[in-house]
């Protein structure tokens, strides 16, 4: 992308304490803050530029003390901070994926709540695509933490694929990826329409 995801601009804010400055991270952290009794950003070397976004919107700021060793230990970071603050299940999504609506958020979440003992994950799925944010119950909070830092979380799921219920939904967002400043441009495009 070229610069800091979590800092893009998102059309959409409804914070008064933001006004018009609102941003992807922002954004996303209103919209899990309803599902979720406690949203934790893990963050690295951008840990104090997002500090104010993330303190300002009410979540809380968990920094990986080595980002150098990559994506899979910020996730790991984030899952024993779920742990240590009491919590056996997440629900967890990447800085590059917009926002989802409610109603999407919520369907997941009953979904989760709901699946039949031996479970320990709901993916959504739009179209035969899986997608973003995952629920992940003690067992695979466990998998994932027990896995080597070189691993990758697609590998994790894969070996406990007989664990994993896949959410089929009609929300084509929860596949969006937001890798590219054209991919950007034209999902911001989107959200800004009426």
């Amino acid at each position: 992308m070229g610069r800091d995801k979590a800092l893009l601009p998102w059309p959409k804010t409804d914070t008064p304490v933001l006004g018009p400055h609102s941003t992807l991270l922002s954004s996303s952290i209103r919209a899990l803050s309803d599902p979720c009794d406690l949203v934790l950003v893990v963050a690295g070397a951008n840990a104090e530029r997002l500090r104010p976004v993330v303190y300002g919107c009410g979540a809380d700021l968990v920094v990986n003390p080595d980002p150098k060793r990559g994506q899979f230990s910020s996730f790991q970071v984030g899952l024993q901070e779920v742990l240590n603050r009491g919590r056996d299940g997440a629900m967890v999504t990447l800085v590059d994926r917009p926002p989802l609506q409610p109603e999407t958020l919520a369907a997941l979440v009953n979904a989760f709540h709901s699946r039949v003992h031996g479970i320990w994950a709901i993916v959504p799925e739009y179209q035969g695509v899986h997608g973003h944010p995952i629920l992940i119950g003690r067992e695979m909070i466990e998998a994932f933490l027990r896995a080597p830092v070189s691993s990758n979380a697609r590998d994790v799921e894969h070996a406990h694929r007989q664990r994993i219920a896949y959410f089929e939904t009609s929300d084509p967002m929860v596949t969006t990826n937001l890798d590219t400043p054209e991919a950007y441009k034209s999902m911001q495009s989107l959200e800004a329409a009426p």
